[in-house]
């Protein structure tokens, strides 16, 4: 939401992180146990530890190419940035640079939507006897 006013980003900025918090305390349980109850239970535990590390560095990649978007999307010159911001057009091209890294943010949640969708199987395995 680079594109518009500073009022309007607030209260964008405030619902998106309320949303967040609460998308993150629905998800966090539910994926722990989702992702070790289809393993034996001797394997469990490094399950657990796999599926911890991976959502540790999955936001912590994810936040360092958007940083590094940003700056390249802040250095295009201004006369090829779209006419799509309101307000202040002095800071145009450091808007469209967190808008470029923000879309980058939208892309992968869509390849992690996918990915889910395709990789996670619709039936529990049947228990060993």
């Amino acid at each position: 939401m680079a594109f518009v006013l500073i009022d309007q980003y607030a209260v964008l900025a405030a619902i998106g992180f309320t949303l967040f918090g609460i998308g993150l305390g629905f998800y966090a349980t539910p994926s722990t146990d989702a992702a070790t109850s289809s393993v034996p239970t001797e394997e469990a535990r490094s399950a657990a530890g796999l599926y911890k590390m991976v959502s540790s560095l999955g936001p912590a990649f994810g936040v360092a190419i958007s940083e590094a978007i940003y700056p390249a999307g802040a250095h295009v010159p201004a006369h090829l940035v779209p006419h799509i911001f309101c307000g202040r057009q002095d800071n145009i091209a450091m808007r469209f640079g967190g808008g470029l890294a923000l879309l980058f943010n939208v892309f992968i949640c869509v390849i992690a939507l996918i990915s889910i969708m395709v990789g996670v199987p619709t039936t529990q395995p049947e228990p060993e006897r």
